[in-house]
């Protein structure tokens, strides 16, 4: 009977203190918020994104097209808004002189030969409107042209079709454009996932340890927490090399051997704008979630109340992905603005808009200089609370308690 009693009093008391305490709730309650974020996102992105394509095919702009297979129904172009030219040689020319939006050249056997689509670069998503307009164009042409259904149904299966466009008269360099500004939010990535919890672990250690204060004795709080930084910056740095050197190594003198695909990366474009602005949101970003993760090691006492916290960072940068057809597709939606001036989404949503080409000037100078700045801010604020947190090593720090300290103490 005591024992049971015992039992039940243990229980109770631990499982009340549990549930009583802040940082419980906290950490329970991110994953259903961050759970719940990503399917609204998901819901979002996909029903934009339906809506997007199913627009495309309405989509009205002026073209140019020739028919060298005759199934073209000409007063159906012209419905579309579509006028007949007399060569392809012409067709191409007025896209790429700004005479005429697009130009579609329909082959002489359409189950063999592809429909070729010249128009204006208006973004790698929105470009596919081009060629939805001229298939959508060839069915309702052969609807009306064509005595057998069944004909017209096998010609829509056979269809194929091939995009070019144009950016002041030269061909867009399309997807070859966009994997070279891409590549930076991939080492974002590898750096936050591989480094996170060390950046997490780097002022917690110390104090678990119960050395801080010996350690501020003979170093500045500021000068430790910046060499910190830069300690993580090329530790990060050594250990992407080190990932990288065998995949290298196995490419350059083994690739026969191990059946590797060739990479052809001359066709690999690289436009100083996108790759500037890249690397700029990648060291903004690093120095901002550095400095966060480094401040939220400053407040709490023990490691395992510090890795709650790890959670809600790395969810951060994962949200945008979620709604990565959205910002594909809709840059200028409200939310994907959001994103991108927000700070903890801000990295990933604006690397991605950089690398498809919908970040504009104005917004990239915003967007880097924000990181800079709330990073510099968090660093400053993570040094006072190191500070002050270095005595603390049973409870978690107050913000609000450790700036008042450290501002009366100046």
């Amino acid at each position: 009977m005591n024992l049971r009693h015992n039992l039940l009093t243990v229980f109770s008391f631990e499982f009340r203190r549990t549930i009583t305490k802040r940082r419980f709730w906290i950490a329970t309650l991110i994953i259903p918020i961050l759970i719940a974020t990503v399917f609204a996102l998901s819901f979002l992105s996909s029903r934009s994104t339906n809506n997007a394509l199913a627009a495309q095919k309405r989509a009205a702009f002026s073209f140019a097209y020739t028919d060298a297979s005759g199934i073209i129904n000409q007063s159906v172009a012209t419905r579309f808004g579509g006028v007949r030219v007399a060569s392809n040689a012409a067709g191409v020319s007025a896209v790429k002189h700004g005479r005429t939006e697009a130009f579609f050249a329909y082959p002489a056997n359409l189950e063999t030969q592809p429909i070729k689509v010249y128009g204006v670069d208006v973004g790698i998503f929105n470009n596919s409107k081009y060629s939805a307009v001229a298939s959508q164009l060839l069915q309702v042409s052969a609807a009306a042209t064509l005595s057998s259904p069944a004909i017209a149904t096998s010609l829509r299966g056979a269809e194929r079709i091939t995009t070019t466009t144009f950016i002041n008269g030269a061909v867009a360099p399309g997807v070859n454009g966009v994997v070279a500004p891409l590549v930076y939010l991939l080492i974002f990535y590898l750096v936050i996932l591989l480094l996170g919890n060390q950046m997490l672990m780097s002022t917690v250690e110390e104090k678990e340890n119960r050395v801080t204060e010996m350690i501020l004795t003979t170093v500045d709080a500021r000068t430790l927490i910046v060499g910190k930084i830069l300690s993580l910056f090329s530790a990060g740095a050594l250990q992407m090399l080190v990932f990288a050197s065998p995949v290298v190594v196995g490419y350059m003198f083994f690739r026969s051997s191990l059946s590797l695909p060739h990479l052809n990366l001359s066709n690999l474009v690289l436009d100083p704008r996108p790759m500037i602005v890249g690397a700029l949101l990648l060291l903004g970003s690093f120095v901002l979630f550095t400095g966060t993760l480094i401040a939220i090691g400053a407040m709490m006492p023990t490691a395992k109340e510090a890795g709650s916290f790890f959670a809600a960072v790395i969810g951060a940068i994962f949200i945008p992905f979620y709604a990565a057809s959205l910002v594909v597709s809709h840059p200028n939606a409200l939310i994907v603005e959001i994103f991108t001036y927000f700070p903890f989404t801000a990295p990933v949503t604006a690397m991605l808009r950089n690398g498809f080409g919908s970040l504009s000037v104005t917004a990239s100078f915003v967007v880097i200089v924000e990181l800079f700045l709330i990073g510099a801010i968090i660093i400053r604020q993570a040094v006072r609370l190191f500070q002050y947190g270095s005595i603390e090593y049973s409870r978690r720090v107050s913000p609000r308690t450790a700036f008042a300290i450290l501002t009366r103490d100046r």
